[in-house]
Formats: structure tokens, sequence, C-alpha cells
């Protein structure tokens, strides 16, 4: 680890906060972009959308609103790792300027729905943009998985992949965010809880003792029922995704649960619009970031 990466992990351990997810990629982008109030006629190829969306993180990020007080670390896509804010690499400007913990989203989408769950595509440059992200001194990685239903089968296939590949991290350095997340519309949420937690807590006990990962699941139906999975030695952090959920019941959720801490993506961003003033950005942003601070806090 790098002196950097030191003192982030000391921060990831013992500050307060919750991550920022700032990580929507090539599929996510444009939905994000419209809610911001980006139409698509504003774009027309994937270069300018990525420009588009480059703007509104960098002012997320700028905003006095957004600082390492409050945020533990914020989730970047590799797009934004190769771009700039205010003439530094965007991971460097976070940790240097921020103190907010670097993060690379380093999944490639899902792969087609097998067994009511969806694994990971390949990685087949995983290795490379890991050294990259050692190069510019980002501290873990999150990748996403989904499940649909509660069915064994699919499950464990979606955290023994996880788990696989969070190891290759590891040895890289890094610290993985493993996502297996579980659908909040499925009809079989809380029965696929039930058999998530006792995979991912056999994967967990297999782990050596220097083998650190971060958990980020779907807020569960029953109250602290990963109290197991926060509480375990391998494990820095629990975050939560608010998975679809309003930004109100989100937080409702969370501060429910202890121990927990957000890792939200729209619910951070519900409300800002690029129509805002920076007074009128910065001041809706201060809210929602204490709002979410207060529900991790718990």
């Amino acid at each position: 680890m790098t002196t950097a990466q030191k003192a982030m992990l000391e921060k990831i351990k013992s500050a307060p906060g919750f991550i920022a997810a700032l990580d929507q990629s090539g599929g996510s982008t444009p939905k994000a972009l419209k809610l911001y109030g980006v139409d698509e006629s504003a774009y027309s190829n994937d270069e300018e959308m990525f420009a588009c969306v480059h703007a509104m993180r960098t002012r997320i990020i700028t905003s006095p609103a957004f600082d390492g007080n409050r945020i533990l670390g914020a989730i970047l896509f590799e797009n934004t790792l190769d771009r700039e804010i205010e003439d530094k690499s965007s991971s460097h400007y976070l940790w240097q300027n921020k103190k907010v913990v670097p993060f690379l989203k380093v999944d490639k989408g899902l792969a087609d729905e097998e067994n009511g769950a969806q694994i990971m595509k390949p990685m087949p440059d995983l290795e490379a943009l890991l050294a990259k992200a050692n190069a510019q001194d980002v501290f873990g990685t999150k990748m996403r998985s989904v499940v649909k239903l509660a069915n064994k089968a699919g499950i464990d296939a979606v955290v023994e992949q996880q788990f696989a590949v969070g190891k290759q991290i590891i040895a890289a350095g890094l610290v993985p965010i493993i996502e297996p997340e579980i659908d909040i519309n499925s009809p079989e949420k809380a029965e696929a809880e039930v058999l998530l937690k006792a995979a991912i807590l056999a994967q967990l006990d297999e782990l050596e003792g220097d083998q650190y990962v971060m958990l980020k699941l779907t807020l569960p139906e029953q109250t602290n029922f990963y109290t197991e999975c926060v509480n375990h030695p391998q494990v820095l952090k629990v975050v939560a995704l608010s998975g679809g959920y309003s930004r109100e019941v989100a937080n409702k959720r969370l501060s429910e649960n202890v121990g927990m801490i957000a890792s939200f993506s729209r619910a951070l961003t519900e409300g800002l619009s690029v129509q805002q003033s920076n007074e009128n950005f910065d001041s809706t942003l201060d809210a929602t970031i204490q709002s979410i601070f207060d529900a991790s806090n718990t």
C-alpha cells in the first residue's frame, strides 16, 4: 500500500460518513443525465455524453457541500478516472483536495439471467485496470451482480464469482466492494436475503487474516439482518445501495440498520438539476448529504 492508501484505510476503518456512488457507466448514464435535466439531444455520441456526465460529477465533487467530513469515499467510473478535475486526476483531486477515498467500478456489466440471477460479464483487462487504479492512488474497487429470485444455485454463482474476483483485487493491493444486489422488486426478496447472507458468511470465513473486503447490499426486509456481516473481522464496512428506493425511504430503512452506511447513487443526486444556480445546487446537495450522513450514523 502507498502512504496515501494507508491513510485511506485508517479513514475507512474509523471515520463516520458514507460512500457517494458516482459511477454510472455507459448503460445508466443517459438516465442519470435526464434526471439532472440534460436531455439526449444535448449530446450526439458517447464522448459528448461522457463529457456531460463528467461536468455533472465535477459540479458535485467541487461543491463546498461535498467534503470529507461527511463523505468517506466516492465510487468512480473508469472514464472519470481518466479525466481531470481542476487540473488533477479525478482520484487525486478527491483525496488531496477533499479527503474523500476514491474507489473504482471495475465490472463490465451483467451477463444474461440464469437461475434467477445475473453474474458479471468476463473482465479480461482487470489486471491492467487494477494497475491503473494503483497508479492513481485508488483505494478500492466495486463490482455489481444482481439477484432476482431466491434460487440457491443462482445466488451461490453470484457470490462465488464476486469473491473469486475479489481475491484477485486483494492480491493487487486494493480493497474490493463486493456488491450482490437483490432487486428491490423481487417477489422473493426476504427469502433471497436468507440465502445470500449464508453464502456471503461462508465465503468471508474462508478469507485469510489480512484479506479485507467491503460489502454493498440491498437494504434488507428484516432490520439489522446483516449484523453478522457488519461485525465480521474480514469486513471493513457494510454499505447499502438505494436500489431504486426514494431517498426518503432509503434513509429511513438505513437509519434502522445499525452499522450499515449509505452508498447511494440516484438517492444522492435526487433533486439536483443543471438549471439550478450554484447557490441552490450547493444548498440542495448540502441538505441531501446531511440527511444521508445522519441516516448512516446510526
